[in-house]
């Protein structure tokens, strides 16, 4: 789906890194355990039903794929918060909503 910009995953409760260095860039470490708190939240299992729909959603909306991957609640949630350094220890209860 996204190519050349793919780095990693995060798959409960795992975070799969397309190599070894992005194990010290703190900006994706953060914005992937945002993803496995947004995992928990939902119970796993309906985080990537959800997830799966929304890109689909996206899809037809914004006809680009690209787009529709950033345009996702829980990535928008991810990628602006990702630099925030406290940003966990005070996040919200299903934050991600207020991103769709």
């Amino acid at each position: 789906m996204l190519g050349k910009q793919f780095k990693g995953v995060s798959i409960w409760p795992f975070v799969i890194l397309k190599n070894r260095e992005l194990k010290d860039d703190y900006y994706f470490i953060n914005h992937e355990k945002i993803h496995l708190r947004q995992q928990i939240e939902l119970f796993i299992l309906p985080f990537y039903i959800w997830y799966f729909m929304e890109y689909l959603f996206r899809l037809v909306q914004y006809r680009d794929t690209f787009l529709s991957y950033k345009n996702i609640s829980f990535e928008r949630e991810a990628y602006t918060q990702e630099m925030k350094e406290d940003y966990l220890s005070e996040r919200k209860f299903w934050a991600f909503l207020q991103f769709l």
